[in-house]
């Protein structure tokens, strides 16, 4: 039976009471190495020699102190030694050890200073003989109890990966595919994470393996095919003659080894590969990326990018804390003196019930129970003192896997999920095992999560488990935007929200939220979700939230705002997502987690509502509307020339063309388009509104270029386009201003703080990739320029992937301009403004785009934003504004105020904007 904890603490402060005044005539490091291993309980003969002789890589012996082959290596010196170099020469023996006698950990030590360095977290660990006490968990990994460093990317787990996916690939192309290929390299996972993690004895499969197949492989198929049989059959209705090696297999049951599969087929390099796998060390491996790296393993694409389809531990844990967990953790700390209310608060924890309606291989849910499982274990420790845990710990393990719930639309990941749970179970079992010092493990396999394969959206999730029963739902459903939807998502989407006005451009996770709601109507069940971004900006919230708060009464309980979620997988792009808890009812406290750097860690905000923006404030809408909510002229989309490029030129076009058709130079025109304003390009286009039909008859080119339009109007699908082929001399939509203007990107990178906003006269022409805003002002220009409208824009717009997608409908006509400006706080405006015009000058040979990039943002220009900042920001209130959602707080109580009085005001006695014509720096 393996000791516990507080047994090796005491024979930890044994050894060092024993050896803390040894001399060096008494500091013999074998002594010392058998009594240190003896704290633990282990006898070092059984797993580690002395004195190992290996070859350097300059071909000299070298003797390794001691060695635990694919553990530990362990290099003593004597008092005062460097161990510095100790270090360096127990590195200098690794080349001499075969590659699955590699060490995992090396220690050395003077017997007075200790330092543990782990190879595979590249970390070190050091302290002194009298601080061995401190630091016995750090030796875990010798009785086989390590604990766990849950890493988002473990190189064991892609070299496993990569193993696995070798055998898959040959399986799959000697015909052994489909079905039984998924079930059969299932079980052969199982098997490897097994003879890890105490299931199976230590290296028993891969004995198995060694001992009783030939290797050439002929018969490996054959031998694993009685394994499976063995696995699937409680002892006592084995065969008595049975292989004694066989016999002494666990009963594992769990339905996982009870179908017949067909017989495959190995050789000598796939029996390899099969004992290279198992040479790793599976308990490395944590189950929450267990699932998804396999899964990779079916497709030897997503195998070469591990990681990127799963969901990070630190992620999940964002999810679950605020929706469940935090709370636990709290109601636990006042609590866990009382024997009673500690018990009752453990039966409220065991009879939670959990789903994940899109679950994947189960991450969520592996996760969830991991950290209910680390709970209960901390109700055991403060339940039981010392000598009083029940004679028997499975009478006091009230938490299961059946608590665990799911549906996935494909069935290999929902098999998985199954076998995940099982291998998270069985580790923190074995982490009570390792607390309490009785070894318990739950074999036979009684209970699963249950895992339906099917469409959530088109299941009733009370099949699946009755509301009545379910504490909490959560998850990562499909992150899948309205252009990437497939025929059958498009239908989900159509069952779920067929009767909601706009839904077509809703984001595929957002028939989640709708299905959730609808399932938790009238119950106290939590909900939270990790989503894209998209559905908290742009004009997504308008039609979601208002379904969501106005029909299913939903309240956001928390949120987390924008954040990268990365994996560390090659060629893995972030993802911007956000974090939605929600429930059926309200509670008097919300929270909201921040991000100053969307890669970096949130702080927490309690707040008293949270909005479907995800900033504190009512739950009010924004949605597309004709006209600004301000006395403030109306923006236009620019002018649409559907000409199949026959009215456009290059500088170099132009010249050419004016060379050959000189009496057309004065209809040859400016044209801007985002691309071209954004990066200081020329482009030009003839603009032939109000020319002489006489004079165009005489310019024999410009003709030619008219008939290519015409034709190519005539062809058009599109019914509106083809009347238009009457009139090839005009842009296909013609909105021009007649007055000096200021040019509005339609798309802008989301990496500038500021979207570059430009004046210009009447002679440019304005394509439709940008808008426009006639009648332009100085003090407009400032306003629009300012860090205020463009957190507006951050938080309302829409997006193209992770870029600004500008609109006038949605973002400018419902922008709050500041109530009542003062002559002077309109005045220092207009001057920051020009001053953001006159440092823009000062780079004459710098693109915007360069101008506005962080990177490379010239000083000049920084300086004069920070000044048309702050007077923009007197002009709202005198008090500085401190974040970004303190911005959004203030404008969404400005917007509810200007929208509340919208038609009851006069017209007349609306605020009129200033108008003061820009000065010079037209940009």
């Amino acid at each position: 039976m393996a000791l516990s904890w507080n047994e090796i603490k005491d024979r930890a402060l044994r050894l060092s009471r024993e050896w803390k005044d040894a001399t060096d005539e008494d500091a013999d490091a074998q002594s010392f190495l058998i009594e240190f291993f003896d704290v633990f309980g282990v006898s070092r003969r059984k797993v580690a020699t002395f004195e190992h002789r290996v070859k350097r890589l300059d071909n000299s012996n070298g003797f390794i102190d001691l060695v635990w082959k694919g553990t530990i290596l362990v290099e003593m010196k004597s008092r005062g030694k460097n161990l510095d170099r100790a270090f360096q020469q127990a590195k200098e023996y690794l080349p001499g050890l075969k590659q699955h006698e590699l060490p995992k950990y090396i220690l050395v030590s003077d017997f007075d200073i200790f330092r543990l360095y782990d190879i595979e977290e590249d970390t070190t660990i050091e302290f002194k003989l009298a601080d061995f006490v401190q630091n016995v968990h750090h030796f875990g990994f010798i009785l086989g109890y390590q604990k766990k460093v849950y890493k988002e990317q473990d190189p064991a787990n892609i070299k496993a990966a990569e193993l696995m996916g070798k055998l898959h690939d040959r399986l799959k192309e000697i015909g052994y595919d489909g079905h039984p290929l998924e079930v059969y390299l299932v079980r052969l996972l199982f098997c490897l994470f097994a003879e890890d993690t105490t299931i199976f004895n230590k290296q028993q499969f891969e004995d198995y393996i060694e001992q009783r197949t030939s290797e050439d492989g002929s018969d490996l198929a054959a031998k694993l095919q009685e394994l499976f049989q063995v696995l699937n059959t409680a002892k006592d209705k084995r065969f008595r003659n049975l292989d004694e090696q066989l016999a002494d297999f666990a009963y594992i049951n769990g339905n996982l080894f009870k179908e017949i599969l067909p017989t495959a087929s190995f050789d000598a390099k796939m029996r390899q590969t099969l004992l290279e796998c198992c040479y790793l060390d599976w308990s490395k491996i944590s189950p929450a990326i267990f699932g998804s790296m396999f899964q990779s393993v079916m497709n030897p694409t997503e195998r070469r990018n591990l990681g990127a389809h799963y969901t990070s531990e630190t992620n999940i844990l964002k999810l679950i804390k605020p929706l469940f967990l935090d709370e636990l953790w709290a109601e636990f700390e006042s609590i866990k003196t009382n024997k009673k209310k500690l018990e009752i608060f453990h039966r409220k924890i065991g009879s939670l019930k959990f789903l994940d309606p899109a679950c994947g291989c189960g991450n969520f849910l592996v996760i969830t129970y991991r950290e209910l499982r680390l709970l209960e274990l901390e109700i055991l420790r403060a339940a039981y003192k010392k000598d009083q845990l029940a004679s028997n710990i499975e009478t006091i393990l009230w938490l299961d896997v059946d608590m665990m719930y799911g549906i996935e639309y494909e069935e290999f990941p929902a098999r998985i999920a199954e076998v995940a749970m099982w291998l998270i179970d069985h580790q923190m079992n074995m982490l009570v095992s390792n607390e309490f010092g009785q070894y318990f493990a739950r074999l036979p396999l009684r209970k699963a999560a249950t895992i339906v394969h099917g469409n959530a959206l088109q299941i009733d999730w009370e099949d699946v488990v009755p509301k009545k029963q379910l504490s909490f739902i959560l998850g990562n459903p499909p992150f899948i935007g309205k252009h990437l939807q497939n025929a059958q998502q498009k239908a989900d989407m159509d069952l779920i929200l067929s009767s909601v006005k706009g839904s077509g451009v809703l984001d595929y996770v957002t028939a989640w939220y709708v299905k959730a709601a609808q399932y938790i109507k009238n119950t106290k069940i939590k909900v939270a979700f990790v989503s894209t971004n998209s559905i908290a900006q742009g004009e997504q919230p308008g039609i979601l939230w208002s379904l969501l708060f106005n029909i299913y009464k939903i309240k956001i309980h928390f949120a987390h705002r924008t954040f990268s979620w990365s994996n560390e997988a090659r060629g893995n792009a972030a993802v911007h997502v956000v974090i939605i808890g929600f429930a059926n009812f309200d509670i008097p406290e919300k929270s909201i987690y921040e991000y100053q750097d969307i890669k970096g860690e949130p702080h927490e905000v309690k707040v008293r509502n949270v909005n479907p923006y995800l900033v504190e404030g009512k739950d009010l809408i924004i949605t597309a509307r004709t006209n600004p909510i301000n006395n403030v002229p109306s923006m236009i989309y620019g002018s649409k020339p559907v000409d199949d490029g026959n009215l456009f030129f290059t500088d170099e076009e132009k010249d050419e063309f004016i060379r050959k058709e000189p009496n057309a130079e004065k209809y040859i025109r400016p044209i801007l388009s985002s691309h071209e304003f954004l990066h200081g390009k020329n482009r030009w286009c003839l603009w032939l509104e109000n020319a002489e039909p006489t004079e165009l008859k005489q310019m024999s080119n410009v003709m030619i270029r008219l008939e290519n339009i015409r034709k190519f109007r005539t062809n058009s699908t599109k019914e509106s386009v083809k009347k238009q082929a009457a009139t090839p001399s005009l842009f296909s939509e013609i909105r021009q201003p007649k007055s000096n203007f200021i040019i509005i990107p339609r798309h802008s990178s989301e990496t500038r703080k500021y979207i570059p906003f430009g004046f210009f006269d009447s002679k440019t022409i304005v394509s439709d990739s940008c808008t426009a805003l006639p009648n332009a002002t100085l003090y407009l220009f400032g306003i629009l320029t300012s860090a205020m409208h463009n957190v507006w824009i951050k938080f309302i717009c829409g997006r193209i992937k992770s870029d600004y997608r500008y609109s006038n409908s949605l973002v400018y006509n419902n922008y709050p301009f500041p109530e009542s400006p003062t002559d002077k706080q309109i005045k220092a405006i207009e001057s920051a403004a020009q001053k953001v015009l006159d440092a823009r000058l000062q780079f004459p040979n710098s693109s915007l785009a360069d101008l506005y990039d962080p990177l490379t943002m010239p000083p000049a220009l920084v300086k004069a934003h920070n000044d048309l900042d702050k007077a923009v920001d007197l002009a709202y209130r005198p008090q500085p504004f401190t974040s970004e959602a303190n911005r959004m707080v203030f404008l969404f109580e400005l917007y509810e105020k200007y929208t509340a009085d919208l038609f009851t005001k006069e017209k007349g006695k609306k605020k009129r904007i200033p108008s003061v014509p820009f000065d010079k720096g037209m940009m």
